[in-house]
């Protein structure tokens, strides 16, 4: 578990700045985007290359190592194998991440951005990185599936503290889930890309989810371990961990200006093309946040164990969704601005939702 000071600290920078950030970022973006223009192209070029097609952005790769590690490393996977003595919400979670919210992304996103494409309000194509040239519409829609195949396993631990929730289940689910996308992301992602008649590069696709899901996971695993030992589990959690949270937001930011550097004429010559995208993940998120929450009643789950169960469900792994998708579709592409837009609206709508817990909280037994 957290240390409160830590929580406090990530608390309220994530809650009070994070929204403020991502907007700056935005404007710092595009306005980069504006007077260097080559830049973001030059960044993107920077990759490892197989048969002389790029597969890995090196500066993606290596600032979403950085968000991710900080996350992985806070997870103790001891508690993983306990996790039996609290079934219940361990699978709702897993029911609502992998059996439902895929598909519900995909449904809500393809209905809403197929409909606004039929009234005109998001035309045009795209090449992506392949070549192809796809409809930018069928873009987003992928950016969506990229989100909603992605639990969260980073701002849940702030949203699971600000909803008084039971940290140390958090702090489990967010271990099984990361585990459980290392089986399924690549599988899930891949075939609803498909049906979302998208190219779909299988082995750049498997890649993504080896660099920046695994990576970062063994990494964790393997340096909490190792600084423990040496250490202490005080110094670790009192200092380390604290030294880290500024790392992961750093890291995030920078990723978003680079994406909007590049993004920046397009945003400008259609501006309300973030509402557009906003609509459909804004529904997604109220509607799995219920399923999860009215499942948690149902089911008869203590307060402290259905808020972080419908939390971790409604917020979204934006840093692998954003990396995937400039992996598979490139910096430029509407995939990699539908994840960036998934920020932007995430902050807001969970803040909302976690005030929606805490006046709930009588609907659960003891409470």
């Amino acid at each position: 578990m957290m240390e409160n000071t830590e929580k406090r600290h990530m608390g309220s920078l994530f809650e009070r700045l994070l929204t403020v950030w991502v907007g700056l970022c935005i404007v710092g973006g595009i306005l980069l985007g504006k007077v260097a223009p080559n830049l973001a192209a030059t960044l993107d070029g920077m990759s490892i290359k197989v048969d002389g097609a790029p597969v890995v952005s090196i500066p993606i790769a290596i600032c979403l190592f950085f968000m991710m590690y900080p996350i992985m490393v806070k997870i103790d996977f001891a508690r993983v194998v306990k996790a039996g003595r609290t079934p219940k919400p361990v699978l709702l979670t897993l029911v609502i991440n992998w059996c439902i919210k895929p598909f519900t992304m995909f449904a809500i996103a393809g209905f809403f951005l197929a409909l606004f494409h039929r009234w005109g309000l998001v035309p045009g194509t795209e090449i992506v990185k392949d070549g192809t040239e796809v409809e930018l519409y069928r873009s987003y829609i992928s950016g969506a599936i990229l989100l909603g195949i992605a639990p969260c396993t980073a701002m849940v631990l702030v949203w699971s503290y600000l909803s008084r929730g039971n940290d140390g289940l958090t702090l489990v689910m967010v271990a099984i889930n990361s585990l459980t996308m290392l089986l399924l992301y690549g599988v899930l992602g891949g075939w609803l890309l498909g049906i979302n008649r998208m190219p779909v590069p299988w082995e750049s696709l498997l890649l993504s989810v080896g660099i920046y899901v695994a990576l970062p996971l063994v990494s964790g695993y393997f340096s909490r371990r190792w600084i423990i030992a040496r250490k202490g589990e005080e110094w670790f959690r009192e200092r380390f961990l604290h030294l880290l949270t500024p790392v992961t937001i750093g890291a995030l930011l920078l990723t978003l200006v680079l994406l909007f550097s590049f993004k920046g004429e397009v945003i400008l010559q259609n501006p309300l093309t973030i509402l557009w995208i906003s609509i459909p993940l804004f529904i997604q998120t109220v509607l799995v946040f219920a399923l999860g929450y009215g499942a948690a009643r149902l089911l008869k789950l203590k307060y402290e164990d259905a808020a972080p169960a419908a939390m971790i469900g409604a917020s979204n792994h934006f840093e692998v969704a954003i990396a995937t998708a400039v992996m598979l579709f490139g910096l430029s592409s509407g995939a990699a601005l539908a994840t960036v837009v998934g920020v932007l609206i995430e902050v807001p709508v969970m803040l909302m939702l976690v005030r929606i817990c805490l006046g709930t909280r009588h609907w659960f037994k003891g409470n």
